[in-house]
């Protein structure tokens, strides 16, 4: 069993290179690889997510059914240590607002819920209470 698990997980966009902006604009991620097909997002140097276009590749094969809707069921969710700054940085990106600023009382922390440019629901969620820092 390894030691430590990192999430590297793989959103399929309609543009790649946009996906990239809003990330890396709204979140603080890095570019760490560029590209029109396929992107790695850093922070720190560290691979946090990964965006990939809907076209067929070569290597996988069709990565999302075209039929269904994007992000149905999934949460993109980013603990961020400037809470505010990444809701300003969001409502300056013009990103839709699915849940307004609010105090989630289970993980006792503050949250917005925003749309990305392909429609994946994403949670910018301030420092946790039971997080020791």
């Amino acid at each position: 069993m390894p030691a430590s698990v990192w999430p590297q997980f793989l959103l399929v966009c309609s543009d790649v290179a946009r996906s990239s902006r809003f990330y890396c604009d709204v979140v603080g991620l890095e570019s760490g690889h560029g590209g029109d097909e396929y992107e790695q997002l850093l922070h720190d140097g560290e691979l946090v997510m990964q965006l990939h276009d809907d076209d067929d590749d070569e290597h996988h094969g069709p990565l999302a059914d075209p039929d269904q809707p994007r992000g149905n069921g999934v949460l993109v969710w980013f603990e961020v240590a400037d809470f505010d700054g990444a809701v300003e940085r969001a409502r300056a990106a013009g990103a839709p607002v699915v849940r307004d600023v609010v105090v989630n009382p289970n993980a006792k922390q503050r949250e917005i819920w925003i749309t990305d440019p392909d429609g994946y629901t994403v949670v910018l969620a301030g420092p946790s209470e039971y997080r020791p820092r």
